[in-house]
């Protein structure tokens, strides 16, 4: 049974699951604690979430390599110096490659109740087909776009008059609680992957609430 306690957070933007990670990791009792945050790029908002917490940053943009392939060397060399026991995907835009995803458990979060609505677009592709309830998924990243194993899921109700921007922002916040609240059972309690079930602890995974 896996633990979490060491955290490698991965950003692209803003860093808004970044920063509730960091809220929650304040407490010694959430189980868990961000030891490092990469990103892809330079100058972004979730650099400077880690910087003002004094958590170390480290940038690996996929320009600077010749080859994809070297890319994902390079990044997972970086995530394993700080030997994390769970790498979260808080709004990276890069598919991680094997070097990362053979070497360490990876969790990323999805704005749709997968296996609905996989790919860049789950909320517009949500709404477009008129869903009354779409939500949001935190997942084990596999080599699939949105393909891994579920580990928790939350609905949000669509609402009459949602626009895809108005629907993802309250998307959002749930994904936010849900990645928390997921990120610190499995930090806690430990959690089990048998083919495409995940399970936390002694119960199942993938609760929808």
């Amino acid at each position: 049974m896996s633990k979490a306690g060491r955290l490698v957070v991965l950003v692209s933007g803003s860093g808004t699951n970044l920063q509730a990670l960091l809220d929650a990791s304040a407490d010694p009792s959430y189980g868990a604690r961000v030891v490092a945050v990469g990103a892809d790029r330079e100058g972004i908002e979730g650099l400077a979430r880690a910087t003002r917490a004094n958590i170390p940053t480290f940038v690996e943009k996929v320009g600077d390599y010749p080859t994809r392939a070297e890319w994902d060397a390079a990044i997972a060399a970086r995530i394993a110096a700080y030997e994390p026991d769970l790498v979260v995907s808080a709004g990276f835009m890069k598919i991680l490659g094997t070097p990362t995803l053979d070497a360490f458990p990876v969790l990323n979060t999805h704005p749709a109740l997968l296996p609905s609505f996989p790919g860049a677009h789950g909320v517009r592709d949500a709404l477009a087909h008129g869903v009354k309830v779409t939500g949001c998924t935190v997942m084990l990243a596999d080599e699939g776009v949105d393909t891994g194993p579920i580990v928790a899921q939350a609905a949000v109700p669509v609402q009459p008059d949602d626009d895809e921007a108005v629907l993802h922002e309250r998307i959002k916040v749930v994904e936010r609680r849900l990645l928390v609240e997921t990120v610190g059972r499995m930090a806690r309690e430990g959690w089990t992957v048998s083919g495409r079930t995940v399970r936390i602890g002694n119960h199942t995974g993938g609760e929808t609430t």
